[in-house]
């Protein structure tokens, strides 16, 4: 006896490894059961005794050691790489933020993502003709994009469609006019930062004062 065939036998976790040469590649009582088997790997079960458990019914014959020779040898397997695909908030992020400040890589996963989704690709368009209708004051173009809007089937935007038609005159002002109400709510926003700061602190008369001399 070689050295070789010494070191292969005292490696041998399972006597099915010791079948070399002429029974390497002889038919097993297991064959006709690994379609099974595979499937249920594949589904997550991965415990070889109620693997057995569950073929033996089906007309397995042969032995519990068998089959956890086999599960043993897919878990020493390599597995493939899959790519981890992107969180919601990494591709809602990509898709409000101009297009020209993604990187290439960025632009690619997102090409790929739409190419696989086409509700996420109509969403991408939807997100981006409104952005260059608020940027640009194209409020001329809001009827034709909500037109669109409600074509798609997308339901997390047919909210926000129904509720600018409830205030159409406004917001079409609001995406065509130079004027806006942001002065009106950075002092608004100032008011109740100091009312917060002296809650349970001060009375009206206090609070009067800091808001005129602000």
């Amino acid at each position: 006896m070689t050295w070789r065939t010494v070191k292969q036998l005292a490696d041998a976790a399972f006597p099915e490894e010791l079948f070399t040469g002429e029974w390497q590649n002889r038919p097993s009582v297991l064959d006709d059961y690994k379609p099974d088997l595979d499937d249920r790997w594949n589904e997550g079960f991965t415990n070889a005794w109620e693997l057995w458990e569950e073929i033996v019914p089906l007309g397995y014959k042969g032995s519990y050691q068998r089959v956890r020779a086999y599960v043993h040898k897919k878990r020493t397997l390599p597995r493939p790489v899959i790519a981890r695909p992107p969180s919601p908030r990494t591709v809602s992020g990509r898709i409000l933020r101009r297009p020209e400040t993604l990187t290439e890589p960025e632009q690619i996963q997102l090409k790929t993502l739409r190419t696989y989704c086409p509700e996420l690709d109509a969403l991408t368009r939807h997100v981006r003709s409104f952005a260059i209708m608020l940027t640009q004051r194209q409020g001329e173009h809001l009827a034709a994009w909500l037109d669109a809007v409600r074509q798609d089937d997308l339901p997390s935007l047919h909210p926000l469609a129904a509720g600018i038609d409830r205030d159409l005159d406004a917001v079409t002002a609001g995406l065509t006019l130079p004027w806006n109400s942001g002065a009106v709510e950075g002092h608004v926003n100032r008011i109740k930062m100091l009312k917060r700061q002296m809650f349970g602190r001060a009375g009206f008369a206090l609070l009067r004062k800091r808001v005129l001399l602000a």
